[in-house]
């Protein structure tokens, strides 16, 4: 291939390195051109064009790309069609992503016009999400490079997600003195939230002395009707021979390894029961911040070895057959209603409690919510629940108590993605402060999702301008259980490298009611 200056009698076939104009024609870059469009450049006075003359041997940036992409070997993962000389590849099932890091260093050490690029050994991936991708650098390259590329994708597996396998999950969580049995609680629903990702649900808790014999009594007992068995001590481990590893063993079971190189998490155990998991968990795991403890629960629910720990289990439960659809329904939606917040801007009154037509803001926005398309309507309680719960009454919805609701809206979405169903594509979050919502407009955001194939973040927009409700697909559940504070969803739309779609649906999108000019603004009545 040859790049730069040509003259327009020699162009035809040649690729346009920039959008060019011709009168009232326009050329996109990447075009090539045509024999009827070197008439039209000329007719325009325009003698010559930047572009790529490639050789006879030579492969299109976009056929290139989809022969590379064609030629590996992968497990869960689909390509996408190749454009502008880029193939993406996205996991076809929620898991572990795993690489051969050899295979990609090797075809990236092929020539600097070809690249590849993955997530990292070992991340965890949500189904839809991007996992790697092929770009093919200029307009075109070299056949003969894209068949090395080929010999080396012909060796194996280059890469792939190791999906998850929904599983039963028991706790038993020890006492000492001075323990809180809020803590306790607290650590119960950020276990769950963490188990969200993987379709895995807790099924048991037992809370005992921290003592060996009660745990490995309780840890005997769970064993028989779980997967897996996650132990929370009350003191963390001191020493290999410390209540948590010693009870693993009074029971009948075997200790892997007790401490793990990696910090936070470095005293987590890890041990089998009758061919069952069983993980003593480090202290951080109480935190929904990421650490060491997700890691080892990741992969062991994706079913990776580690230590032995994974072999296989003839009485392990397959994953559960996904919920036919509706035909024509397309991916399934379901709605969070975030109704938890403190009016704090109000200065008293609760702004949900607050009439609009006579009847209170809450209500209004749960009734829009059933109205739409979407399959089923969460709806998030928090500050003053039994009065916003009474404004409910009679509605089909799935309640979700957030007792957090002070920490901040990242508390709320946690609570609420918690109760979204196994084989639902997306949620809408929809602010429970927003009279002007319809069931129409979300009706269009959710036809949008179903577009983009339930993979986009779909976001409501009022003249080009971002606002709600928002629209997220599952594969970014996982990262909501690592949110904390007043952080929402748009720290994820913006970090989470998916395509978004913006919907206008008009002024509905940016009016919400935190103050009392804006709520009488907007025609509510507030009530004491």
């Amino acid at each position: 291939m040859k790049f730069g200056p040509v003259p327009i009698d020699e162009a035809e076939g040649a690729v346009l390195a920039h959008a060019t104009e011709a009168g009232e024609r326009r050329f996109r870059k990447a075009h090539r051109l045509s024999a009827d469009d070197l008439s039209a450049l000329k007719a325009a006075g325009i003698s010559e064009v930047v572009a790529a003359v490639l050789a006879p041997d030579d492969l299109g940036e976009d056929a290139a790309a989809e022969r590379i992409a064609a030629g590996m070997s992968h497990r869960n993962v689909e390509a996408r069609p190749a454009a502008t000389g880029r193939v993406n590849l996205h996991a076809e099932a929620a898991g572990v992503f795993t690489v051969d890091r050899a295979m990609i260093d090797a075809i990236n050490a092929v020539d600097p016009t070809i690249t590849i690029a993955t997530l990292a050994q070992h991340a965890p991936v949500e189904k839809g999400q991007m996992v790697a991708t092929v770009k093919i650098i200029p307009f075109a390259v070299a056949g003969s490079l894209v068949d090395r590329v080929a010999r080396i994708c012909a060796d194996g597996e280059i890469f792939a997600v190791n999906a998850y396998r929904p599983m039963r999950i028991g706790v038993i969580q020890t006492m000492l003195p001075g323990v809180k049995p809020s803590v306790l609680d607290k650590t119960l629903r950020i276990t769950e939230a963490r188990l969200t990702r993987s379709g895995s649900h807790l099924t048991a808790e037992r809370r005992t002395p921290h003592e060996v014999a009660p745990v490995a009594e309780a840890a005997a007992a769970l064993v028989r009707d779980n997967d897996m068995v996650v132990i929370f001590g009350a003191s963390a481990m001191s020493d290999f021979a410390d209540v948590v590893p010693a009870a693993i063993e009074h029971a009948g079971g075997s200790v892997v390894r007790a401490g793990m190189p990696v910090d936070p998490g470095n005293l987590l155990v890890l041990g089998t029961l009758a061919g069952k998991r069983i993980i003593g968990a480090p202290g951080c795991a109480r935190s929904p911040k990421e650490n060491g403890f997700d890691w080892v629960l990741d992969r062991l629910i994706a079913g990776m070895g580690v230590g032995g720990l994974l072999m296989e289990i003839p009485t392990r439960p397959q994953p559960r057959e996904p919920s036919p659809k509706r035909e024509g329904a397309g991916p399934k939606v379901e709605i969070v209603l975030l109704a938890a917040g403190r009016s704090s801007r109000m200065g008293g009154p609760n702004k949900l409690l607050a009439l609009f037509d006579g009847k209170p803001l809450v209500r209004r926005a749960a009734e829009r919510a059933l109205g739409s398309r979407a399959s089923s309507t969460i709806v998030v309680t928090g500050h003053q629940r039994e009065r916003v719960l009474a404004t409910l009454s009679g509605l089909d919805v799935i309640l979700a108590d957030n007792p957090d609701f002070a920490d901040g809206l990242s508390s709320s979405l946690k609570a609420g993605i918690a109760k979204v169903s196994a084989d639902a594509a997306g949620a809408m979050i929809v602010l429970g402060d927003m009279p002007g919502v319809s069931s129409a407009d979300l009706d269009r955001l959710i036809e949008a999702f179903r577009r983009s194939g339930g993979r986009s973040v779909v976001r409501a927009a009022h003249d080009g301008r971002r606002g709600n409700p928002v629209l997220l697909p599952r594969s970014l559940f996982g990262a909501i259980a690592h949110l904390e504070g007043d952080t929402g969803a748009r720290h994820l739309v913006e970090a989470g490298g998916l395509d978004v779609v913006d919907v206008e649906i008009g002024n509905a999108a940016s009016v919400d009611v935190d103050t009392r000019e804006a709520l009488e603004g907007a025609g509510g009545v507030l009530q004491d």
